[in-house]
């Protein structure tokens, strides 16, 4: 996290940092601009290969392979929510052992390979059925691909799914230790570096869903993931070739270890009684937080044991945790329930790169001769993105500080809540649309144009603009001083989950409706349902959001506002806090998502 960095080098937390030999930095050698460039390029080819399979990927399932559009969905979501998901694996991995720049190198290079494979995935003409005339298409007559033909397909995917969260989840905190935030000058220039990194991540986006989608569509599927192999493996070795210039940052263990160890050690003393009284607990009186009442059965890892103190295992943390260590546990699954109320916006969110994308492929695309790549449309999307963030600084937040007299403006889960309500009329919106889009194709024999889509891109990317950083700033700051980079864990698995949500729901309503709803013919199916299904579950997770943050207490924050000067510095540090989160953790998450 940009705040937890830059505040950490001032207690001496993050200080330490070595050169490619083990040696004390150089700074006149090291570092600064020139290894943080480095550094960008595998960001940027990371997105080019992200964002160039995921938001075009569902039309080669479906029109190649002639997978059904439920299934071919259902692949796409899978393997997103797969990538976030391992992103915890690889911080975790970073953190504990690896240190973050072998863990970008390691990852960098399976995703190479793993765009490699779906070059050639793609491209051998063994590895796709026969192709299909619009007359058998029509009747469910094509030969879907059988399990040896996806099976290179999968393994690609996958391949790219690991290293691709491997990526995501530590090259921007490798950027940023090429900063030391001890020095003014160069604490500015890593902020900065964000603003860099955010527009490494916007351009490779787009340059993906126009000239990557465009090539594939009307040039080849090899050509188009060639281009991001190529990219991919540039990208390796400039990331290599610069490791003289880097600093490098030991790791220093994973905050997912504590929490795994005290949740190991609460189930193991299941069975002993409680103290008489919580002081008895292990380093009860030296503790950085104080012992709270909230779920007690975490309190026996605290428990010492008579055997293990009497052998002088008291210090030894798979023996007994500390009261510390127990209650930032405690303040990790208090933060739980909003966590489970923000996985649906990214379920919304998934549909943009799956049933939106097929829906163009049955309307019109033309822009005169041109006819515009069904996923070139998510241009949209990203431009809602651009535009809202900046919007969100310079007219929503200043505004709202006005009006509120906060100086945040609005709180992290006000932002929640308002991505929640995006999301909710968006899929309202795409319900209305699509019935529209159905209508004139089953009683017209017309296609409407594809941009009545642009609405629900636009209205979803709106929506990311506030939930995203709403829900990095909320983690971020009631999250445990000590286990901030739990924050990202906690963010990705919002998005893995709102993935495999959207792959579930997708699976149940198929069942239910017995595969009436999404037919690999939209005109004959009812998606138009699927979304007002998603409306619903929307509503109703939007009210049990909004119970939860009601009652929930935000963590005092320790500001020095005792005199004008004080309050400048307050609201210096909120006016940096959502423009520092949106330029880092924008360019960790996505993406998107």
């Amino acid at each position: 996290m940009v705040l937890v960095d830059a505040h950490a080098s001032k207690d001496g937390i993050n200080d330490g940092a070595v050169d490619f030999r083990g040696n004390p930095v150089d700074k006149s050698r090291t570092g600064g601009w020139l290894a943080a460039g480095l550094i960008l390029g595998t960001e940027f080819a990371e997105r080019v290969c992200v964002m160039g399979i995921s938001m075009n990927l569902v039309t080669y399932l479906v029109q190649d392979l002639h997978i059904p559009t439920a299934k071919s969905a259902t692949i796409v979501t899978n393997f997103m929510g797969t990538l976030n998901l391992l992103g915890l694996l690889a911080g975790f991995l970073a953190d504990a052992k690896l240190g973050r720049y072998l863990t970008v190198a390691i990852f960098a290079s399976i995703t190479a390979l793993g765009v490699i494979l779906l070059t050639l995935a793609t491209t051998l003409p063994r590895m796709r059925p026969p192709q299909c005339s619009d007359y058998r298409r029509q009747h469910h007559q094509c030969i879907e691909a059988n399990g040896s033909q996806l099976a290179l397909l999968y393994a690609a995917l996958y391949t790219i799914a690991l290293g691709g969260g491997g990526i995501k989840s530590n090259v921007s905190g490798f950027g940023s230790d090429q900063f030391d935030t001890s020095d003014p000058k160069e604490e500015k220039a890593m902020i900065f570096f964000f603003n860099r990194f955010y527009f490494c991540i916007s351009i490779g986006s787009l340059f993906a869903v126009t000239v990557l989608v465009y090539t594939q569509d009307n040039v080849g599927r090899g050509w188009g993931y060639g281009i991001s192999a190529a990219a991919m493996v540039i990208a390796v070795a400039i990331l290599l070739g610069g490791t003289p210039f880097y600093r490098f940052k030991m790791p220093r263990g994973s905050p997912l270890t504590v929490i795994w160890r005290v949740i190991f050690l609460a189930w193991r003393k299941r069975n002993i009684p409680y103290p008489s009284h919580p002081s008895l607990l292990n380093e009860y009186h030296n503790a950085k937080v104080s012992h709270t009442q909230r779920f007690m059965c975490l309190d026996k890892a605290a428990i010492l044991e008579d055997y293990y103190s009497a052998s002088g295992n008291k210090d030894n943390p798979w023996i007994v945790s500390t009261v510390t260590q127990v209650e930032e546990v405690k303040m990790v699954i208090k933060l739980l329930p909003i966590w489970s109320t923000c996985i649906l916006f990214w379920t919304v969110y998934s549909q943009m790169t799956t049933f939106t994308i097929e829906q163009a492929t049955f309307m019109n695309r033309n822009i005169g001769s041109f006819i515009v790549p069904s996923g070139s449309l998510s241009v949209f999307l990203f431009i809602s993105i651009l535009l809202f963030t900046s919007l969100n600084e310079r007219i929503f937040v200043p505004f709202a500080r006005r009006l509120t007299h906060n100086a945040q403006g609005i709180t992290s889960l006000q932002r929640v809540g308002v991505g929640l309500i995006f999301a909710v009329v968006a899929m309202v919106v795409a319900a209305i649309v699509e019935k529209q889009r159905r209508e004139a194709a089953v009683q017209q024999k017309t296609k409407i144009s594809a941009f009545w889509l642009v609405p629900q891109f636009f209205l979803v990317g709106a929506g990311e603009a506030f939930a995203y950083v709403g829900q990095l700033e909320f983690f971020i700051r009631e999250a445990p001083d000590r286990m901030k980079s739990m924050s990202t864990g906690l963010f990705l698995s919002t998005l893995a989950m709102g993935f495999f949500v959207s792959s579930l729901l997708v699976s149940l309503v198929g069942k239910a409706t017995n595969k009436s709803w999404l037919r690999s013919n939209l005109n004959w199916g009812r998606l138009d349902n699927f979304y007002w299904m998603l409306a619903v579950l929307g509503v109703l997770n939007f009210l049990a959001f909004l119970v939860l943050a009601m009652k929930h207490q935000y963590r005092i924050q320790n500001y020095n506002s005792s005199n004008v000067k004080g309050e400048n510095e307050q609201n210096d540090w909120n006016e940096g806090i959502t423009s520092e989160i949106e330029m880092k953790e924008k360019a960790e998450g996505k993406e998107e998502p």
